[in-house]
């Protein structure tokens, strides 16, 4: 009761109260006035948009809507009413009506649901949080040609899969169960296709008050549930498994992926087809090209992102630094450890072999430098198949390190 009066008061005042809402729906959301704090979430202004928009003619897009609408969440008494499937028809031509840039995707019904379900009775206030939702976690997902946007993406999931689960990882890859068999409906409809709306609406309460990149942590969170499973299963086995989904324990799913999600610096989801209200800086990971990042296992760190990591949290931290040891010993990182790559044999996959004490990695981000990219990439490789987590490369080389901040670094005696 006192959550709900807390809310109505801060909702009488958006949306200039706005970042107490979201403060407090960091807390939790009140079942009650979800629709309204997800709306105010989503910086949801009314503006008489939807009522302008044609949502009667007929478009080519139609036979696929009529299709899908009686198929999204019928166990709900409200969308399975005649009254949810015209309104659902309405949000869904109203959509595409005002995105002639986008085409109709399977999925989108999904999509749209929970903000139908939330506010049942305000058809505007449902389709502008859709209109806002889409463009913050699936920007470009809708283009007639996706393939680049779905690709990036899933490559990232994958790097983000080795970067927490690098055993996981090592096996999904060895059998070739890659995420393009599993991960697209999970994108394409932010779990509202694969989840109960009961769960949906659990998820999403954590889900709105993240960016773009939590929905990938979500996905993680789901393959660590099943983790034992999948271990133990061949190419077939999970193809089975994934094709009748086990029951997802959420707070357990919502738990891990807001704990994976704060732990792990953000440049290391970057990715380029992302809606941006800010430039990147030169010190940021940028310009790096989708060939680039699928030949590589682990994700890229920015120096930003490994300078705010040596200045507030150096304990989480720890740096191998691959140049030779007269270069090291020139200027180095303090608290760095040089392993000239020259002298590595990674042919032997233990870390004994470099003698490396795995108690010393446990919960650090695992920085790798070097001048030569390739080299960082190779030794990423052979971290991760000894089962090292939170292993990353410094994005365009150690190089500029020295530019940004030459007072982290030491001379030579």
């Amino acid at each position: 009761f006192y959550r709900v009066v807390l809310f109505a008061r801060l909702l009488k005042g958006y949306p200039y109260t706005r970042d107490l809402i979201v403060e407090e729906a960091k807390i939790d959301i009140p079942p009650l006035l979800r629709g309204k704090i997800w709306a105010a979430l989503l910086n949801v202004i009314p503006n008489g948009k939807y009522e302008k928009l044609d949502k009667e003619a007929p478009t080519p897009t139609d036979r696929q809507i009529e299709v899908d609408i009686p198929r999204c969440h019928q166990y709900d008494e409200l969308l399975s009413s005649p009254t949810g499937h015209l309104k659902l028809k309405r949000l869904l031509k109203a959509w595409v009506s005002g995105h002639p840039q986008y085409v109709y995707w399977q999925g989108l019904d999904s999509l749209t649901a929970p903000f139908l379900v939330t506010n049942f009775n305000d058809e505007e206030t449902s389709f502008l949080s859709l209109f806002n939702f889409i463009p913050k976690y699936l920007h470009n997902f809708f283009l007639k040609d996706n393939s680049m946007v779905i690709k990036e993406y899933l490559t990232k999931f994958s790097q983000l899969v080795t970067f927490h689960e690098p055993a996981l990882s090592k096996h999904l890859n060895s059998i070739n169960f890659i995420p393009e068999l599993f991960a697209i409906p999970w994108v394409l409809t932010m779990f509202s296709h694969v989840f109960p709306l009961h769960k949906i609406m659990h998820l999403w309460d954590k889900l709105l008050i993240g960016d773009s990149s939590y929905p990938l942590f979500i996905g993680i969170a789901i393959l660590n549930q099943v983790k034992t499973t999948l271990l133990e299963s061949g190419f077939n086995e999970c193809i089975l498994l994934f094709s009748d989904f086990p029951d997802i324990v959420m707070e357990t799913c919502v738990t891990d992926s807001q704990r994976m999600y704060e732990k792990t610096p953000k440049s290391i989801c970057h990715r380029k087809h992302v809606l941006r209200h800010e430039e990147l800086e030169i010190f940021d990971v940028s310009n790096v090209e989708l060939s680039d990042i699928q030949r590589e296992i682990s994700p890229r760190i920015s120096a930003n992102d490994l300078i705010f990591l040596l200045k507030n949290k150096p304990s989480g931290v720890i740096i191998f630094d691959l140049r030779p040891q007269n270069e090291f010993k020139r200027w180095n990182i303090d608290g760095s450890i040089n392993l000239p790559y020259t002298n590595l044999i990674l042919s032997d996959r233990r870390l004994e072999a470099i003698n490396i004490e795995r108690s010393d990695l446990e919960n650090k981000v695992v920085v790798i430098i070097s001048v030569s990219h390739d080299n960082a990439t190779l030794f990423a490789e052979f971290l991760v198949d000894c089962e090292v987590k939170m292993v990353c490369i410094l994005h365009n080389s150690i190089n500029t390190l020295h530019a940004i901040l030459p007072s982290i670094l030491l001379g030579s005696s």
